[in-house]
């Protein structure tokens, strides 16, 4: 099989580099070859004892609520620090479609918000839902050329969940400057393999499920401490109390300084694992993880003559049916928009490219 530039350069990875990718490798036991990152990434090792451990305690009577709350701390300053922000600029919850919400609340009566067409659901549907917004829809490619002087908030996904197209991020940086807009960034299928700059953008969600490798059950908002200020508590609970265990009860309740104040009482679950899956993503470096991910991305590219790179999410036209086929023949990929969609993470190798155009030509 030819191998591209791709393949050669990941061959050429640097050293120390090498190292922490192929430790990693080791705390993950696919089923076959996966390439449905872009669904849900596999639990890593450590993280699944964790959980076990977890469950064990709650099974048995000694879970204790008030125990975890150092390590969800530690989760939520490992996040930030792989946003880019600090921890008080990050407000934990359970999925981001709480916290789009929590921001289509701060916006006035009949606000314009601009996203691209096809977006993922949790990224715009807050906004339609309201009924008060106008939301406008464009392609992805001409977002920021559309951005107005009326418009007052951008929503858009930093990788498209349908086919990991990138957006425009620097143009719509600019166009923010130019016209005082507000830019909301979806990192859910991003987080994990793209570096981000989270401290430019002024609002940012994740569900840390796929590319960070977490269980559902957990989501981050962060954003700027101008932005953020806007917001106010969709959902004011005792967790975003100033003091958690003392606020359990009664109408007082003295907010959280910083995001805190817009946290959402934790799954517990999900921050007992996440908590040692961001732990292995720091370890192995985000830079490390985009060069390993795009280059095993754009060689199968290369292999399949298609277009385009620099994503570690391809999507192409297939028959249909074609997902079970492939399933049957060990690979596990995905359906989005009527066509194959197919993701590369830390824990595949060449080996999975070369499995995938092979299953791929057993099936014309």
């Amino acid at each position: 099989m030819n191998r591209s530039p791709a393949a050669v350069n990941m061959r050429y990875m640097d050293q120390s580099a090498r190292t922490r990718l192929q430790q990693a490798q080791r705390e993950f036991t696919p089923h076959g070859t996966y390439l449905n990152s872009a669904t849900h990434g596999l639990t890593p090792h450590a993280a699944r004892r964790a959980l076990e451990e977890h469950t064990h305690e709650v099974a048995t009577g000694r879970f204790s609520p008030g125990a975890h709350d150092p390590g969800i701390e530690r989760t939520r300053a490992a996040y930030a620090r792989l946003a880019g922000v600090t921890a008080d600029r990050v407000a934990i919850g359970t999925h981001v479609a709480q916290f789009t919400g929590t921001i289509a609340a701060s916006l006035p009566i009949d606000a314009e918000v601009l996203v691209p067409e096809h977006e993922f659901s949790s990224t715009v549907h807050p906004f339609a839902a309201r009924g008060d917004l106008r939301v406008r829809e464009v392609p992805l490619a001409r977002l920021a050329d559309e951005v107005r002087p009326t418009t007052a908030l951008v929503a858009v996904s930093a990788a498209q969940s349908a086919d990991g197209s990138l957006a425009p991020l620097e143009d719509l940086l600019s166009a923010r400057a130019d016209h005082g807009t507000r830019l909301l960034v979806d990192t859910t299928q991003s987080a994990g393999w793209l570096p981000l700059d989270g401290a430019r953008l002024d609002y940012v969600v994740c569900s840390p499920y796929k590319w960070l490798l977490g269980t559902r059950g957990s989501a981050f908002l962060a954003g700027t401490d101008e932005a953020l200020a806007e917001l106010r508590p969709l959902a004011a609970n005792w967790y975003s109390a100033a003091e958690p265990w003392n606020s359990l009860y009664g109408a007082s309740l003295t907010p959280a300084a910083g995001a805190r104040r817009l946290d959402l009482a934790p799954v517990w679950s999900a921050f007992v694992s996440l908590e040692h899956s961001l732990a292995l993503i720091e370890r192995v470096g985000v830079e490390t993880i985009h060069e390993h991910d795009v280059a095993l991305a754009d060689r199968f590219r290369d292999e399949a003559g298609l277009a385009g790179g620099g994503s570690a999410i391809v999507s192409l036209p297939a028959p249909e049916g074609t997902a079970e086929r492939l399933a049957e023949a060990g690979v596990t990929a995905a359906v989005r928009g009527g066509r194959l969609r197919v993701s590369f993470h830390l824990y595949n190798t060449e080996a999975d490219v070369d499995r995938l155009v092979e299953a791929l030509a057993a099936l014309r």
